[in-house]
């Protein structure tokens, strides 16, 4: 028996609302994104440990927007951009993936520009979307995968409260090998604010 509300997954909004940090603004994306979208998924860097391979140009952006939109439109992903609030440039994306009310679940990722790394940008994003999931949607629990050489991400997801919870070993063939995944996990009652 459940002992907390069922999820809300926005039912009635027709796009993401804006979370402000003291220098993000995770927002919508549109379709002027295309081209920062490329820019920061077309870098083999940035998508070493994506679950998917490098945009090739911006029509693939733009099909990505569609793909997040229409995601969106049914519930399964929610993807913010990542925006300077200064100036406004789209330096990343932070995304909440595979909802499931029934289970008040949902997987977490993120991406960012090459050239703002080491900024703490990822640091300053991932905990306004986590308060969000708990707090605005209601869910219960968050999950997460990191290849185990990527020591940033890792660090960004404990930030937060992640624990690790296992290893699977080979789980995805990317970048011509196979790369392991460490799974990590966040409850409500366990995160810190």
């Amino acid at each position: 028996m459940r002992d907390t509300e069922p999820a809300r997954l926005l039912p009635d909004a027709d796009r993401l609302p804006t979370l402000d940090t003291p220098r993000l603004r995770l927002r919508w994306l549109t379709p002027d994104d295309a081209p920062a979208l490329f820019a920061i998924f077309g870098d083999p860097a940035v998508c070493r440990y994506w679950s998917r391979p490098p945009l090739t140009d911006v029509p693939d952006a733009h099909a990505l927007l569609a793909e997040i939109a229409a995601s969106f439109a049914e519930r399964s992903l929610f993807q913010w951009g990542i925006a300077e609030r200064d100036g406004g440039r789209l330096v990343g994306t932070c995304t909440l993936a595979s909802l499931s009310p029934e289970h008040a679940r949902a997987e977490v990722g993120f991406a960012l520009a090459r050239a703002c790394w080491g900024r703490g940008y990822v640091a300053e994003a991932l905990p306004a979307m986590v308060r969000f999931a708990f707090e605005t949607l209601g869910l219960h629990r968050l999950e997460a995968d990191a290849d185990p050489r990527n020591a940033a991400s890792i660090r960004a997801l404990e930030r937060v409260g992640f624990v690790r919870e296992g290893h699977q070993r080979e789980r995805y063939w990317m970048s011509d090998e196979w790369q392991d995944a460490i799974l990590f996990g966040l409850l409500r009652r366990d995160w810190r604010d």
